[in-house]
């Protein structure tokens, strides 16, 4: 029996399941599905999802691999008759976490506000005084695998390291303290990293009530979604001094429309949601996508399927 995939993610996957026996490739291209197709896999899922879906209907698709991790953007279409859902859970935890640890580090070292543009009053002597990162606790919402990566890279920085998670596992890291609410996660927390899913459950988690709990001075990353803060009660925030940073890789909406105030909040690092890229990103999906597909052809179970109840 051949196993056809339906490929929007280049000529490389063509190149990477060569190696397996029985499995044919098709090129997505957008508009139209082509008459007569028939497909057992789909393996892409960026730029929208109108077309895909027009063609993962039409050729009878069984199983859909996602190329990225987050499917806060997938139609519920997507899962009907039972269609499995899996997704590249992990590819993009090296980048994001050492993006993190770049964000913390530029914080308490106070970059780019130190670099010089004329000679300063005082020279030997920080202006604005640095923080440091050992024996500073960096607490993390959200502990898979975006959150474990974020975990090993603070630990030999000598950061104190707590974390939270919807179920009562224990922490894959040795070392990392785990909580079970999130006023607690919050409460001794100078570095607060949001890896949590988007979900129902986790919009607006960081509202004004957690806000109002933090130790004054906090740190704000967010490599999740925008979806899990509430943005006016992080200006207040902000504004007051509770929050002293906010170092955002996503935002609600994105992207965030010309004039908004974070733009030109003071307190507040804007990026256009980046902290994913890795030059061999696309490889590290291939990867998980191979192995996900021997698994499918040998009848195997696949790996990190998606909940669609749960939305991750």
């Amino acid at each position: 029996m051949t196993i056809t995939v339906i490929n929007q993610m280049g000529p490389a996957v063509a190149e990477a399941v060569r190696a397996l026996d029985g499995v044919e490739t098709i090129d997505f291209e957008p508009g139209d599905p082509p008459d007569g197709l028939h497909a057992d896999v789909f393996f892409g899922g960026y730029a929208g999802w109108e077309a895909p879906l027009r063609w993962i209907e039409a050729g009878g698709v069984r199983w859909v691999q996602l190329s990225g991790t987050g499917v806060d953007s997938v139609p519920p279409a997507l899962y009907d008759g039972g269609r499995t859902v899996t997704c590249a859970r992990g590819a993009s935890a090296v980048p994001i976490s050492e993006w993190v640890m770049a964000a913390v580090l530029a914080w308490a070292k106070r970059f780019p506000d130190i670099f010089l543009h004329e000679p300063p009053k005082h020279w030997n002597f920080p202006a604005p005084a640095f923080e440091p990162v050992a024996g500073r606790t960096l607490a993390i919402l959200g502990m898979g695998g975006i959150g474990a990566a974020v975990a090993e890279r603070a630990l030999p920085f000598g950061m104190k390291v707590t974390a939270m998670r919807r179920t009562a596992a224990p922490s894959p890291v040795p070392g990392v303290e785990m909580v079970t609410t999130i006023e607690d996660l919050v409460a001794d927390a100078d570095h607060l990293v949001l890896c949590a899913p988007a979900t129902a459950r986790t919009r607006h988690l960081v509202d004004a009530d957690v806000l109002a709990r933090v130790k004054p001075g906090l740190h704000l990353v967010n490599i999740a979604r925008g979806s899990l803060v509430d943005q006016d009660a992080l200006r207040v925030a902000l504004d007051d001094g509770r929050v002293a940073m906010a170092t955002l890789d996503t935002v609600s909406p994105e992207p965030l429309p010309a004039g908004h105030w974070m733009y030109s909040h003071p307190q507040v690092r804007v990026a256009a949601h980046v902290s994913w890229y890795n030059p061999t990103m696309l490889g590290e999906a291939i990867a998980i996508f191979v192995d996900n597909l021997g698994r499918f052809v040998r009848g195997e179970s696949l790996l990190h399927v998606v909940d669609p109840a749960e939305g991750y």
